[in-house]
């Protein structure tokens, strides 16, 4: 059965990125579903939505930019570093990615829908969320190596 929501159908962001920029170059904010795994666990793909804004002159440790690789591939990923260029990471990830210009955000997370519930960046549990994701990455690198370690010699 076919559908008229936008929410339903699977469009790549760069299919959508003309309207897009054309809704935040007017000032309006802009919601979709990202696609990827890199920033589970805070977003799962298909399930829950991000909207976005216009990005301020300059953006901040933990900002969520949506930005465009120098390849044309869209990335959805936390700062976790800003100076002249912003590091990023993926929450599902353990490789920084230095060097993101802010000539390359097109904009930056505002609110996100985790299942039915509407979350605001500026809210405290993920405020706190951000520095305890960021400060673990370590800790969890070495955690999951070690589960993976276990699982492979139990199979054994």
């Amino acid at each position: 059965m076919a559908t008229d929501s936008l929410r339903e159908r699977d469009v790549p962001l760069n299919t959508l990125m003309p309207l897009i920029r054309e809704e935040l170059s007017a000032g309006k904010s802009v919601r979709f579903s990202p696609r990827g795994v890199s920033m589970l666990p805070m977003l799962r793909p298909g399930v829950d939505t991000v909207t976005i804004s216009p990005p301020p002159e300059k953006l901040k440790k933990y900002d969520l930019p949506l930005y465009r690789r120098d390849n044309g591939k869209y990335i959805l990923h936390r700062i976790v570093e800003a100076g002249q260029t912003y590091t990023c990471i993926g929450d599902n990830q353990f490789n920084y990615e230095t060097g993101v210009r802010h000539d390359q955000v097109i904009a930056i997370v505002t609110a996100f829908t985790r299942g039915q519930r509407l979350h605001s960046v500026n809210e405290l549990p993920y405020r706190l969320y951000c520095r305890f994701w960021h400060y673990s990455r370590p800790v969890r690198h070495f955690w999951l190596r070690g589960i993976g370690w276990i699982r492979r010699h139990i199979r054994k």
